[in-house]
């Protein structure tokens, strides 16, 4: 995996800085966007620079309806003059009840959710198709059955999910794509209920949270030991959706 470029959406933190922190480790060149979390990209850039010189780059973007891919995608491959891998990682996630739903909440969460995935990949389509990469697409374990009062929030899951698939089938045989659904891997930054918690944990077989080492192990497992897995989406939930 020496030398291999993984672009990571929404990297600098949470899930993303991890599984950027886990792929360094094995070798790849890591380039991020960001969007508010610029103190946090900065760091993360310095760290793993301190551990292999000129290994990381960061890339401030906001997907935004107006957002011009064309030029994104192309500053993007200047940075290291290839991009191997996509992992689709930004998401928008809070709750919207049926009397919250708007178009700026609707356009929110969709330009991040599915319309960034689904851009990132047709300008990179030649790129990817070119060093033979692949796809991941992180989705979420309440596709189905969907979380109350995320209306939005569950559709776009939904479509990126069967963006996953599509793009399977459209891009194969050049280019794999696949799908990881975290369960409870860390708790949302808003949510503070310790008896919520409680009951979410009482629900999963393993009876204990995950960690964002786990989503990353199952990441680099689809990106290097999976030469024939496509069009699928592993659930990293401890077994949660067996209750849901």
């Amino acid at each position: 995996m020496m030398n291999k470029v993984v672009l990571i959406t929404g990297g600098a933190r949470r899930i993303g800085a991890e599984t950027a922190n886990y792929l360094h480790s094995k070798g790849m060149n890591i380039l991020i966007t960001y969007s508010k979390s610029a103190s946090a990209a900065r760091a993360l850039k310095k760290s793993l620079n301190s551990k292999r010189e000129k290994s990381c780059e960061i890339y401030r973007v906001e997907f935004k309806s107006n957002l011009n891919y064309k030029k994104v995608t192309n500053d993007i491959l200047k940075i290291f003059g290839r991009i191997d891998y996509l992992i689709n990682n930004a998401s928008k996630f809070y709750p919207t009840k049926i009397n919250d739903v708007s178009e700026k909440v609707w356009l929110d969460t969709i330009d991040t959710n599915i319309k960034a995935p689904l851009f990132l990949s047709k300008h990179l389509f030649s790129e990817l198709k070119k060093r033979k990469g692949a796809i991941i697409n992180i989705i979420d374990i309440h596709v189905e059955p969907p979380l109350k009062d995320h209306i939005i929030y569950n559709i776009s899951k939904a479509g990126l999910l069967a963006l996953t698939r599509s793009l399977a089938k459209d891009l194969a045989p050049h280019i794999r794509v696949n799908g990881v659904s975290p369960g409870a891997i860390m708790w949302p930054e808003s949510d503070s209920s310790k008896k919520k918690k409680l009951d979410i944990i009482s629900k999963i077989p393993m009876r204990s949270t995950g960690e964002p080492l786990d989503i990353a192990k199952a990441i680099f497992f689809l990106l290097n030991s999976a030469p024939y897995i496509t069009g699928q989406n592993i659930n990293v939930d401890g077994g949660r959706r067996l209750n849901m």
